[in-house]
């Protein structure tokens, strides 16, 4: 039997609404089963085709952003500026940070490359729990692995 690849449902198909004259679409999630739902841009509510509830849109205009749950990596999707974002499924609070507030680093210890908010002095490795600082230099942090 096959295993599924990604933990996300496969999107339903479209509904044949009529779209408007330049065609933009949007989409969002299901508030009921979690499907993507595209939708046309303008539309105020979205009946899923999966599990037939209606799911509320955002108004015209506004920004949204996605993130996967870092308790049960569901993709969740929200209004851009957001601080942070609860979870649905798991109920567990994530952090919504836009691209300039996070930083990479490549963990000491396996070399997985990181993720962190500007500003922390270090930070834990999911993979290897390796606690890498992030705040010393370079040559100190190769000081420590050389010697």
């Amino acid at each position: 039997m096959p295993v599924p690849l990604a933990p996300y449902p496969s999107p339903p198909v479209p509904v044949t609404t009529p779209t408007p004259s330049n065609g933009s679409q949007s989409q969002l999630v299901c508030s009921s089963c979690r499907n993507l739902l595209l939708y046309p841009v303008g539309a105020t509510s979205v009946c899923c085709a999966v599990c037939n509830a209606v799911t509320a849109a955002p108004p015209p205009g506004t920004e949204m952003a996605q993130l996967v749950c870092g308790g049960c990596h569901t993709l969740l999707m929200y209004i851009r500026g957001a601080t942070s974002v609860q979870c649905s499924c798991c109920h567990t609070i994530n952090l919504a940070l836009e691209a300039n507030q996070v930083a990479h680093v490549n963990c000491g210890n396996c070399r997985t490359l990181l993720m962190y908010q500007y500003g922390a002095r270090s930070v834990k490795c999911a993979v290897c729990q390796f606690i890498t600082s992030v705040g010393a230099s370079t040559s100190a942090i190769e000081q420590k692995f050389n010697t």
